[in-house]
């Protein structure tokens, strides 16, 4: 009887291992934003976004936020997108929902402020844009809005 007691008790520890292990690996992963090193520019009603250095970003996977002088856009860009009430048709770059998603190192990618979206992009307004991947922030860039 003994040995059957035995090989009960580790089939039961060899389940239970298996049990805890599997929870383990189907657990909540934590998932890390891109870093990536980018700058701003805007100009007229034109913001563009190069990527300067580091990981690729998803751009499907990104969330951006557009302020003026502290106020935020009332319509944001929907990324990537082509045609968007408020926004201009035909952003460039992987913002352009007819090209590639990844916005890579040597890249710009750019979008256009239609005048019907308040506050209005003009010279020498500050532009913030903060940029989020899963709720997580990626950068916030600022600059100066200069004359084309």
């Amino acid at each position: 009887m003994a040995p059957v007691a035995g090989v009960l008790l580790i089939a039961i520890t060899v389940v239970l291992a298996g049990g805890v292990a599997a929870a383990a690996l189907d657990g909540p992963s934590a998932t890390v934003p891109p870093s990536a090193v980018l700058s701003l520019s805007a100009t007229d009603d034109r913001i563009a976004i190069d990527h300067r250095g580091g990981d690729p970003i998803d751009v499907s996977a990104v969330t951006i936020r557009v302020s003026i002088d502290g106020e935020p856009l009332d319509e944001q860009p929907p990324l990537p997108f082509f045609s968007a009430a408020v926004f201009h048709p035909g952003p460039t770059g992987p913002f352009n929902a007819a090209g590639d998603d990844t916005l890579r190192v040597g890249e710009t990618a750019t979008f256009r402020v239609a005048d019907t979206n308040d506050p209005t992009l003009e010279p020498g307004r500050t532009v913030t844009v903060d940029i989020t991947a899963d709720g997580q922030p990626v950068a916030s860039l600022e600059a100066s809005v200069e004359a084309g």
